[in-house]
């Protein structure tokens, strides 16, 4: 069966740093993201990565403070989120995917449980 595990959430200081991991297992994909939700939101688009060709993929709202990777033989996705800021606070979901458009959260058709990222001021 296919599995996707999160781990690397945490309590940070504004300005600082966390790296997520999400472990797959079952089969392969296409291409794999993080998306996050904080209380009363809608869940929204991270990041996202093409496991082939490794491009990458931002919101507008973490470019240039969140990276993207993937360990194609471990088949592990990770974040590496910089420079925090409180509103980055929320689950943090990986997700997975076979076809369509990679920054809508319909395109993902597997998903973790989540992890909580909390950014206090």
């Amino acid at each position: 069966q296919v599995q996707l595990v999160e781990s690397g959430g945490g309590l940070v200081q504004a300005g600082g740093s966390l790296r997520l991991s999400c472990a797959a297992s079952g089969r392969a994909f296409l291409f794999m993201g993080w998306f996050r939700q904080a209380p009363g939101k809608e869940r929204e688009f991270v990041a996202s990565i093409v496991w082939s060709k490794g491009n990458t993929y931002y919101a507008d709202s973490v470019k240039g403070r969140f990276t993207i990777s993937r360990d194609s033989a471990k088949n592990t996705a990770s974040l590496q989120m910089n420079s925090l800021k409180p509103e980055d606070t929320a689950v943090y979901y990986c997700a997975a995917g076979l076809i369509g458009t990679m920054t809508m959260t319909n395109s993902y058709r597997y998903w973790g449980l989540g992890t909580q990222v909390t950014v206090s001021s």
